[in-house]
């Protein structure tokens, strides 16, 4: 019992404010719980403590500059800094202005109403003719002109493929004349394939021919000859005929005045001298272009009606003019036999065949200048030739 009170009195010294240290909190603490725990005869109830609430405050007003300073005795809601803003401001009063409606139709005024509503309809009617003239134009030209307009005709495109027939030489002719609509007198044209291989130069095919109804045209004639073959000559038509004379004129100046040039066989060695100059013109004699011959008369004769050079192409074709398609149909079948009679002459030796015309002409077709073309039949043709050769070489 004893020891009990000293604990007691310590305890009470502790609790004392000038013992109130934070290294006896600990033994306060466990002499407290230690005396609670063994005092249990003596208890101390918690009483329960209420407050009454705390009443809410009155909404404050919004914090917003007034149009007035607030009276004298009353507390304001402005700060200080605020009141020395508001302090001179007038008086603003707040304004409201009236609510404003479009204005319907039924309120404009009468007359103009029915101007517009003239004109909103004119407007309309005008666009509905614009869109049904676009979807359906033909329906409506034919209503409004009453126009009949017929089913347009379905028109069968020519098969790339499709062969067209081999006519007859004549009957060609006529195509080509039914079927030349330009606004010009067009030339008749021929094209032969020859079936010879363009890689060989010794087979190419070149020649002259004289078309029996062909243009007038003055050409200027030149023979390179001495003696008998020169009289002819001058005879026949020549415009300019001479030997060595000649020949060392053309070498001083280099010039050529003069279309077409002959030469006989006795000559050809003395050309040589001048033969880059007849080569620049495409004037130096050919035996093959018949320009170097025996028979000067019929050579001058012929150029003068107006010879027609020929040569063959890179694609093994002929192509040449024949007439024109103001001429008649005998006339044109009259060139055509003299166009196949040289192209027989111009035959290189070197192609071995047979026939005259089997493995050389291949096909042969006639056009004119802007209409299309038309096979002929190689008989047809050989026809026409033997007839030239009939009435104009053998007559």
């Amino acid at each position: 019992m004893a020891g009990f009170k000293l604990l007691l009195s310590q305890s009470r010294r502790l609790s004392q404010p000038h013992f109130s240290s934070s290294r006896f909190l600990p033994l306060h603490r466990s002499l407290s719980s230690s005396y609670s725990s063994s005092s249990d005869s003596q208890s101390f109830p918690i009483q329960p403590v209420s407050y009454a609430p705390k009443p809410k405050d009155p909404p404050q007003p919004d914090q917003t500059l007034q149009s007035t300073p607030p009276e004298e005795g009353t507390r304001s809601t402005l700060s200080r800094e605020d009141l020395r803003y508001v302090k001179d401001v007038p008086n603003i009063s707040p304004i409201s202005y009236p609510t404003r409606v479009a204005p319907l139709p039924e309120d404009r005024v009468g007359e103009a109403r029915d101007q517009e509503s003239e004109e909103m309809a004119k407007e309309s009617r005008k666009i509905q003719a614009e869109s049904r003239a676009w979807r359906i134009p033909f329906r409506v030209a034919a209503e409004e002109e009453k126009v009949v307009i017929p089913f347009p005709m379905l028109i069968m495109p020519e098969k790339k493929n499709e062969k067209r027939p081999v006519l007859d030489l004549m009957d060609a002719i006529r195509e080509v004349k039914g079927n030349a609509k330009a606004n010009f007198d067009e030339t008749v044209e021929a094209h032969v394939r020859l079936g010879i291989d363009q890689k060989r130069s010794e087979l190419i095919v070149r020649g002259t021919m004289a078309l029996p109804h062909g243009a007038k045209k003055e050409v200027k004639v030149a023979v390179f000859a001495e003696g008998a073959d020169a009289d002819d000559a001058r005879a026949a038509g020549a415009d300019i005929v001479g030997g060595v004379d000649l020949i060392e004129e053309i070498a001083s100046t280099g010039k050529v005045d003069f279309d077409r040039c002959f030469s006989t066989h006795s000559f050809m060695k003395r050309l040589y001298k001048i033969s880059k100059i007849l080569n620049q013109h495409g004037l130096m004699p050919n035996p093959k272009q018949g320009t170097v011959t025996k028979d000067v008369t019929k050579a001058v004769k012929e150029a003068k009606q107006g010879q027609v050079k020929f040569r063959m192409d890179k694609t093994s074709i002929v192509h040449v003019g024949i007439g024109k398609v103001s001429l008649s149909e005998e006339f044109l079948r009259d060139n055509v036999g003299a166009f196949m009679n040289s192209l027989l002459l111009a035959k290189p030796a070197g192609l071995k065949k047979t026939s005259k015309y089997a493995g050389y002409v291949n096909s042969f077709h006639i056009c004119s200048t802007m209409g299309p073309g038309f096979r002929v039949s190689i008989q047809s043709l050989s026809r026409a030739a033997d007839h030239y050769s009939k009435v104009y070489l053998n007559a």
